[in-house]
């Protein structure tokens, strides 16, 4: 996702922001990090190129939202918003520059050029924005993420060190990953090939793994230990007694569907219900244990603004 600013004749890039969620959530409801930790050069002067074409193609006047997917290192553009973002907030933050004040003096016919803007791509630090959810305060509301945005505010995390940033962030956002413990896996069919590592890394971290027969199955043949737990139809004791018993410190549920109720649903309205953290999705899921090992492994630093 990309802000940038345009006078009809410059264009200044704001930030180039990464998302945590793949493409299909909704970018208000992903985590995302400024600058980017996954894109090499070339795909970042691509989005550049395409971001400063765009805007004077459309004769912008002010800022621009674009938001791009990448697949295959080819750019694609999803969508160009004409006007300020919700990112607008983040990204001042993040490089210390008042964008939307900017934006106001340009759409009063100042340019850039005059009032002595310059890029700030390459930040010394990171930051990452995470979306803050109302699911515990909605009963029966299934808390995965859709192109639909259920979020209702946003935090931010910043730090030297990506994993530190994130962790930051979704404390921020109210959820304490823990350091040690229990850990349910649970993924479907399409992600359990991208399930393993992070199984591994959790392991590495001295977790024990409990995974449902599918997932078990899968994490075996990886050669990783995890213990079988029954589904909630198979008898007792289930997934879910075990996170009402207080058995289980993180959830990993990847839903299958859509479905308004089912299995995964309950796993993870039981998770809210007793403040178990989750995540319902593999990028997120990969993110969450970059942190947790970044907190690990490193001091938290703190920088007056």
């Amino acid at each position: 996702e990309v802000d940038a600013i345009s006078d009809g004749k410059d264009v200044i890039i704001a930030g180039i922001m990464e998302h945590i969620e793949e493409a299909g959530v909704h970018s208000g409801d992903s985590a995302c990090v400024l600058p980017t930790i996954s894109l090499d050069s070339k795909i970042i002067s691509k989005i550049r190129e395409y971001t400063i074409k765009i805007s004077k193609l459309l004769g912008v006047i002010g800022l621009i939202n674009i938001q791009y997917l990448i697949k295959n290192n080819i750019v694609y553009v999803l969508e160009a918003n004409p006007r300020a973002s919700r990112t607008i907030p983040f990204v001042s933050k993040a490089t210390g520059i008042p964008w939307a004040k900017i934006a106001t003096k340009i759409i009063l016919g100042r340019m850039l050029k005059d009032l002595n803007i310059k890029e700030k791509i390459n930040l010394e630090h990171i930051s990452v924005k995470e979306a803050v959810f109302p699911f515990g305060r909605l009963e029966g509301v299934n808390p995965i993420l859709t192109p639909e945005m259920k979020s209702t505010g946003e935090v931010m995390g910043i730090d030297y060190n990506f994993g530190l940033a994130y962790n930051k962030a979704e404390v921020s956002a109210g959820t304490n990953f823990p350091l040690k413990g229990n850990a349910f896996i649970s993924v479907k069919n399409s992600d359990k090939t991208k399930i393993n590592e992070i199984a591994k890394q959790l392991v590495k971290m001295k977790f024990n793994i409990i995974s449902t027969q599918g997932t078990y199955n899968t994490l075996r043949k990886s050669g990783i230990k995890v213990k079988m737990i029954k589904k909630i139809n198979e008898g007792r004791p289930n997934i879910v007694d075990l996170l009402i018993n207080g058995k289980v410190d993180l959830v990993i549920n990847t839903p299958s569907g859509r479905r308004s109720k089912g299995e995964g649903y309950e796993i993870r309205r039981t998770a809210i219900k007793n403040n178990i953290p989750y995540v319902t999705t593999i990028a997120a899921a990969l993110a969450t244990v970059i942190g947790m090992e970044s907190i690990r492994k490193n001091d938290v630093t703190i920088k007056p603004l």
